[in-house]
C-alpha cells in the first residue's frame, strides 16, 4: 500500500500541532506556578539572532496551513502574527487545526505533480507537490516545532521527548 499525499501531510500537521498545543499548555502552567510575566516565554529566544517562541509557533502554523492549502489548490487562511501570550498562541494553533480538519483526502491526493511556487524574500522557489511537501514544507515545519520545543525546555518547562512525539 502506498502513502498518499494527504496521509503524509494533513494528519502529520494535525498531530504535531496538537503536540505543540500541549507543550504550550505545559509552558503556561509552568509560568503560572513560577509566577512570571505571561510574555516571558513567547518572547524567549535561544540566541539573539533567532526568532522568539511566538514567531516559531506562527511559522509552524503558517507552514502547516500553507502547505495543506497549496497541495489542495486553495488559498490558505491568513493570520495577523500578533500573538504575544501563550493563550493567544494556543488560539492560533486551534484556528490552524480547525482549518486542517476541513480538508479532505480528495482535495490533496494526486497533488504530487501540482506546480507549487513560493515567493520568498530570497527569491522564487518552484516545486512539484511531492518535492515541496517532502523536501521543503515538512522539514521547515519540523524545524520550527522543534525550535519551539527547545525554547520551552531551555526555559525550564518540564517536557521531554514523549511530549514532543505525542501519544496515540
Amino acid at each position: 500500500m502506498s502513502l498518499s499525499m494527504y496521509q503524509a501531510s494533513v494528519p502529520v500537521f494535525i498531530r504535531m500541532l496538537g503536540n505543540l498545543r500541549r507543550l504550550l499548555e505545559k509552558g503556561a502552567a509552568y509560568a503560572d506556578i513560577r509566577k512570571f510575566d505571561a510574555t516571558a516565554l513567547p518572547d524567549s529566544r535561544l540566541f539573539a539572532d533567532m526568532f522568539p517562541l511566538s514567531r516559531q509557533v506562527q511559522i509552524a502554523t503558517d507552514n502547516a496551513k500553507g502547505c495543506a492549502a497549496r497541495l489542495a489548490g486553495i488559498e490558505p487562511p491568513k493570520f495577523e502574527d500578533s500573538e504575544r501570550t501563550i493563550p493567544e498562541l494556543i488560539d492560533r494553533l486551534d484556528k490552524t487545526l480547525a482549518f486542517l480538519q476541513t480538508l479532505q483526502p480528495s482535495q490533496i491526493d494526486g497533488s504530487e505533480e501540482r506546480p507549487i511556487t513560493l515567493q520568498l524574500r530570497s527569491g522564487t522557489l518552484n516545486f512539484n507537490g511531492q518535492s515541496y511537501l517532502l523536501h521543503f514544507a515538512l522539514p521547515n515545519f519540523y524545524f520550527h516545532v522543534t525550535t519551539a520545543y527547545n525554547l520551552l525546555r531551555h526555559n525550564g518547562v518540564e517536557i521531554g521527548k514523549p511530549d514532543f512525539l505525542g501519544r496515540d
